[in-house]
């Protein structure tokens, strides 16, 4: 059965969208059940050109991205998640929606790239290192043994790829 991960930002259009990326890369390479999605409590209706940038340098297809909302996860016939990650401070503090089959919630903070110093260029490496440092923490998750853990095991093990 496919392990879902809805991944959560404020405007997701950099950091989630990052993560869905990554996650959905690494999984498909390691023949892994696992699709991430991406959503935003306020969706900017746009994505960072930086974050597709660094996403298609790492030879991501990202033509069907777009920022959306959460409120696509929550409705009749939207797919239920295992897990729900936030990666942006301003995310993890607000209240989110009751999530269809209680996935299990993790926040896995990330400095905003996008405010990076430096012009172009600081954003540009501020937004591959985000990227790198997603990348790591999605081949950890992908890693864990999903199909056997339960959900107490499972926040366990997300929480100590969190301390790493």
């Amino acid at each position: 059965m496919t392990t879902n991960v809805l991944i959560l930002c404020t405007h997701n259009s950099a950091r989630s969208v990052l993560s869905e990326g990554m996650l959905n890369h690494w999984a498909q390479k390691l023949g892994k059940d696992v699709r991430a999605y991406s959503a935003g409590s306020a969706p900017s209706g746009r994505l960072n050109p930086f974050a597709l940038e660094a996403l298609s340098n790492a030879g991501i297809d990202v033509r069907d991205y777009r920022s959306k909302s959460w409120d696509e996860f929550t409705g009749e016939g939207a797919a239920q998640m295992r897990i729900v990650i936030t990666v942006c401070d301003s995310a993890a503090a607000e209240v989110c929606p009751i999530w269809p089959g209680s996935p299990v919630k993790m926040h896995w903070g990330y400095a905003d790239p996008s405010h990076a110093e430096g012009g172009d260029e600081g954003k540009r490496k501020a937004f591959e290192l985000t990227r790198q440092a997603i990348g790591y923490r999605m081949l950890q998750l992908l890693s864990l043994p999903l199909d056997a853990m339960n959900n107490a095991e499972l926040q366990q093990a997300l929480g100590s790829i969190h301390k790493n």
